[in-house]
């Protein structure tokens, strides 16, 4: 199939394949008589699985680990599972962050009056003051 079937069939944009390709993530497919890229259904499988890993907040290189667990046959779970635990206690510390930032603006917009006056403690907050 070429490009945009692949790219429809695995919801991946034809760019990232084009950029999965260029890192390694999928082997350049082979090329038909006409030029065009001729993908596979493993290939759109593999799309998909790369997609749903970076919906799961997997960075590329922890992605390559698990398309390389993915094909082995002989893998054993627990490695599977350490990269899971590994990224969900990433993401909670992120999600910590992201919260103290927003209780931060939120302070921030309670204690900015609002109106015409230009004191403003969020501005001051940005330039690096104590607000």
């Amino acid at each position: 199939m070429k490009i945009g079937a692949v790219s429809k069939a695995s919801g991946v944009s034809q760019r990232m394949i084009r950029h999965y390709e260029a890192i390694g993530l999928i082997a350049t497919p082979a090329r038909r008589d006409s030029g065009y890229r001729d993908y596979s259904e493993a290939d759109a499988h593999r799309l998909r699985f790369i997609a749903n890993a970076r919906d799961l907040g997997f960075p590329i290189g922890e992605i390559r680990s698990l398309l390389g667990l993915w094909s082995d046959a002989g893998r054993a779970s627990s490695e599977v599972k350490a990269i899971a635990l590994a990224r969900a206690e990433d993401l909670k510390h992120k999600a910590e962050a992201l919260d103290a930032m927003r209780r931060t603006l939120m302070d921030l917009a309670v204690r900015c009056h609002g109106d015409d006056r230009p004191d403003c403690p969020i501005i001051e907050r940005i330039a690096g003051g104590l607000a």
